[in-house]
């Protein structure tokens, strides 16, 4: 099973700081959130333990061997990494999308038929990136992500562009793939995080503030003052889908 960790990493943008000092470690079979305010550094430590950022202090190991020690093939055989934001170099259709992610360890991976069939991809696999709306386009990645069924994913905000339903359903698919592999998500929707995710981790100016069990992230100071917010906790009927708070 897939294992990660990252020790003192530290990164910067000019003369702000992004991380400093983290230090996390990560086994699967496991789904794991990134919480923390906008800036914390959550997107910046995402891209590091993926490797498509260099870290200028610290390093970041796969199975125990450095990252720097990977191949760009064993990493994309490796590592499923569905971006925040992403914008094709050309008006690719979402059958090549998916196809490009299946590429990336063919050997590995269903038929893309069969790929655009579980993903409810395959009515809109002639359809124009230009032509998706929000949620489509993030279907479109998340099934390219997981193509080769990778041991390991990191996920930036997957569900940001996807109504309430549409989040539901990629959250228990995510949570179904963690069954047997590492996945990493950072999240903005806290009653998503609490309810999907195995541990949570709260990032706040750079640093690990906290790195709790999700049924105990509410408990820890840190996470209301992270946000700057008081939290009221209510238990959601089994019956229901979501919580919805209204003052």
């Amino acid at each position: 099973m897939m294992r990660v960790a990252c020790q003192g990493l530290g990164a910067s943008a000019g003369d702000t700081v992004l991380l400093d000092d983290v230090g996390l470690s990560f086994a699967a079979p496991a789904l794991i959130g990134i919480l923390g305010p906008n800036g914390a550094g959550k997107s910046t430590l995402l891209r590091l333990l993926a490797g498509y950022r260099k870290p200028e202090r610290g390093v970041v190991s796969w199975d125990g061997r450095p990252l720097s020690h990977w191949t760009a093939t064993e990493r994309g055989a490796a590592c499923g990494y569905c971006p925040q934001q992403f914008e094709p170099a050309w008006n690719y259709a979402v059958a090549e999308i998916v196809g490009l992610g299946r590429d990336r360890s063919p050997a590995k991976a269903a038929p893309l038929e069969t790929i655009l069939e579980e993903n409810g991809l395959a009515a809109l696999a002639a359809r124009r990136w230009s032509q998706l709306s929000g949620g489509e386009r993030a279907r479109t990645m998340l099934a390219a992500t997981l193509a080769t069924q990778p041991p390991f994913v990191l996920a930036d905000e997957p569900g940001a562009s996807l109504d309430m339903r549409h989040r539901l359903a990629l959250l228990e698919r995510l949570e179904a793939y963690a069954t047997s592999a590492l996945v990493i998500v950072v999240m903005h929707d806290l009653d998503l995080a609490l309810r999907f995710c195995d541990r949570l981790v709260l990032l706040d100016h750079g640093r690990v503030a906290a790195d709790r069990a999700a049924d105990a992230m509410l408990d820890d100071p840190a996470f209301a003052a992270a946000f700057g917010l008081r939290l009221q906790a209510e238990p959601r009927r089994p019956d229901r889908d979501w919580v919805i708070g209204l003052g």
